[in-house]
């Protein structure tokens, strides 16, 4: 079985212990998870098990064979081929087994008497071309082709030069090429970033029947829970392993650090009344040996610290102004661009204090209805308006584009935040990932996703009772989303959102407003949870329910001559495709057999000694078990079909 063995690896930056004497071993059929506080290390043990770093101290044992392939968070981009010869890239360690064949047949042709060294070279050949056989290289374009759609490229895309994409899409070819490696071990920092929650769900779906085994970083809580069956803890540079999803971590580790807080709190108490005696009697001379003997002391005891995900942060925001009982109608909306439409006569009333979420495909028009609603974008058919009392605030990607200037962090939030919440800054900051000295950063050096986080607060920091906020979550670690989390369901206002994260929506929503490329809309009653069952109950195909919605007011029972004359066409149908499955079957059926044959001879050593004889014997059996992987994709072909029927 193929595997990664780490151990005792060990890694320091400067005086900073990153990794000390972490055990780790991955193997195929392995799900797992790195978690951790922001800065305890995860990537940077992702690269020394990819073999992109080396450790200070320690081993990595990688099985012969054993191929290994890893995804980094940012920093990919992709130029200089289309999106099709990019990914065709991903297949060539089967190029290289392919070149080493052709040597081995040139090698034969040329043995003469050494019936050993021709045999090994036999063998070598038949092992290269089992490995292709089984790594579905002759089905690559029909691989390519599903990836690629899976994470939401169209048809269009595949002639396109990779220079075209944006980050977030090089980033996703980058996820493509690395999926249709299929490497023993995937090693996958945050895959999600740059996923909207179709291409999500599928690479849940992926990953569930992958065959190999993967190692993750993700902040989306629904995505490792479905992923994942394994959780390791990076925390003061050790790793430790916890069995199960990461709901179930979460409620083992919560359990197992309840005695740590505990003797966390005392001792901070300890160290507190410490702290005050010595500032007592440091000064005295007839008890400075003692306040020396208490500073000595303090600085002996070992710290205890905790996760930051346990520390306890609350966020209060300005409460919402009072408004009327509906926040906002919507009456016709249409928005087109060109002859492109993104929503059509859709109608919506918004009571105060729900929370809708709007979902749908990428290109449904989300962002789009945000901007409307925002007023944002004016160039719209229908009525906007808003209810008496409303006053709305807007956090988009983009917001982090306006942040610039040389103002520190602290003082950017501090100008402008209500008085009494001025004290509470910095653990808001903490909370939004800007701790110790970060916040004395300057604007102007933040990274885009830190704009984007500190946009964010920024904008919740004001009095409003309507949020219109388009995936708050980016950026945010899983700790900052569960405080966000709170914060918004303790928010007395209304809030319309768009998010990418499953448990978040879930979570947050009470009402779900579904947009659909352009064509009628519909409301769901209920959170996002409820219109996910509502859904795979509208369909019959749990695969489909994904990419296409079924509306209750477009249904149009067909009459009972309709009924009968479709069943008459359907039974036509599946008696045609069983007898064209019978010829498929039965043909590869002979196909084997003469694959067979054509094997047992190559195996009798007048043959294989002989290079001319064995090397047009393997030349024809490659040819059968081409001829096998053709009729095989096309018996799965018709299998589907008649399975759909």
């Amino acid at each position: 079985m193929a595997f990664v063995q780490f151990s005792n690896i060990s890694l320091a930056f400067a005086d900073r212990d990153i990794l000390k004497d972490v055990n780790l071993h991955l193997a195929s059929g392995c799900r797992c998870c790195l978690t951790g506080a922001n800065g305890s290390g995860k990537t940077t043990l992702m690269k020394v098990m990819a073999g992109v770093i080396n450790p200070d101290s320690g081993d990595r044992a990688v099985q012969k064979g054993t191929r290994v392939s890893y995804l980094p968070q940012t920093g990919i981009v992709h130029r200089g081929k289309t999106l099709r010869d990019e990914t065709e890239t991903s297949f060539a360690f089967i190029h290289n087994m392919i070149t080493r064949m052709d040597e081995i047949g040139v090698s034969l042709e040329k043995s003469r008497n050494d019936e050993a060294s021709t045999k090994n070279l036999v063998e070598e050949h038949h092992m290269l071309h089992e490995k292709i056989e089984s790594s579905g290289y002759y089905r690559r374009d029909a691989d390519i082709s599903m990836v690629l759609s899976g994470l939401g490229f169209s048809a269009q895309d595949i002639n396109r030069q990779t220079g075209e994409f944006s980050g977030g899409w090089q980033m996703r070819i980058a996820l493509a090429k690395i999926l249709l490696e299929k490497p023993d071990i995937l090693l996958l920092d945050e895959p999600t970033n740059y996923l909207d929650i179709e291409a999500r769900n599928w690479l849940e779906d992926y990953l569930a029947s992958y065959a190999g085994g993967y190692l993750l970083v993700s902040h989306d809580r629904y995505f490792l829970d479905v992923c994942v069956n394994e959780v390791y803890e990076v925390f003061q540079g050790k790793v430790k392993r916890y069995a199960g999803n990461y709901s179930f971590y979460e409620k083992t580790r919560a359990a197992e650090l309840e005695s740590l807080l505990k003797n966390y709190a005392q001792q901070q108490e300890e160290i507190t009344k410490t702290e005050n005696l010595i500032r007592r009697f440091r000064y005295k001379a007839s008890k400075a040996a003692f306040a020396q003997e208490l500073i000595k002391r303090l600085e002996k005891m070992e710290r205890i610290e905790i996760p930051e995900s346990l520390k306890k942060i609350n966020i209060v925001f300005p409460p919402a102004p009072h408004s009327g009982k509906i926040a906002l109608t919507l009456e016709n909306i249409c928005k087109s661009y060109g002859q492109h439409k993104v929503l059509t006569s859709l109608d919506l009333c918004i009571e105060t204090g729900e929370r809708l979420v709007v979902t749908g495909p990428n290109g449904a028009g989300k962002t789009t209805l945000l901007r409307i609603i925002a007023g944002r974008d004016d160039d719209f058919q229908g009525i906007l308006k808003y209810g008496t009392g409303i006053c709305a605030g807007y956090f988009s990607q983009d917001a982090a584009e306006a942040l610039s200037g040389d103002m520190q962090v602290i003082e950017y939030m501090e100008e402008g935040a209500p008085v009494f919440l001025i004290p509470k800054l910095r653990d808001m900051l903490g909370a939004f990932l800007f701790r110790g000295d970060d916040v004395y950063k300057s604007v102007r050096v933040l990274s885009g996703g830190e704009k984007s986080r500190l946009a964010l607060l920024k904008m919740l920091l004001k009095p409003h009772n309507l949020l219109i906020l388009d995936e708050p979550t980016n950026h945010m670690d899983l700790h900052s989303k569960d405080i966000l989390l709170d914060a918004l369901s303790k928010f007395g206002g209304t809030i319309i959102f768009v998010s990418h994260d499953r448990y978040f929506m879930e979570k947050l929503s009470t009402k779900t407003l579904e947009l659909s490329h352009g064509e009628r809309t519909q409301l769901y009653y209920g959170n996002y949870a409820y219109y996910l069952e509502r859904i795979n109950g509208e369909t019959s195909n749990v695969n489909a329910d994904r990419k296409c919605r079924i509306f209750e007011n477009n249904r149009v029972e067909p009459s009972n001559e309709q009924k009968r004359a479709a069943d008459k066409q359907r039974q036509t149908q599946i008696r045609r495709i069983r007898k064209q499955e019978e010829e498929i079957l039965k043909a590869l059926e002979e196909l084997e057999k003469i694959k067979a044959f054509l094997e047992a001879e190559l195996a009798l050593p007048q043959v294989y000694s002989n290079g001319e004889k064995a090397r047009m014997l393997k030349q024809k059996i490659d040819e059968s078990a081409h001829e096998i992987e053709q009729k095989t994709n096309e018996w799965e072909t018709v299998s589907l079909q008649l399975k759909s029927l």
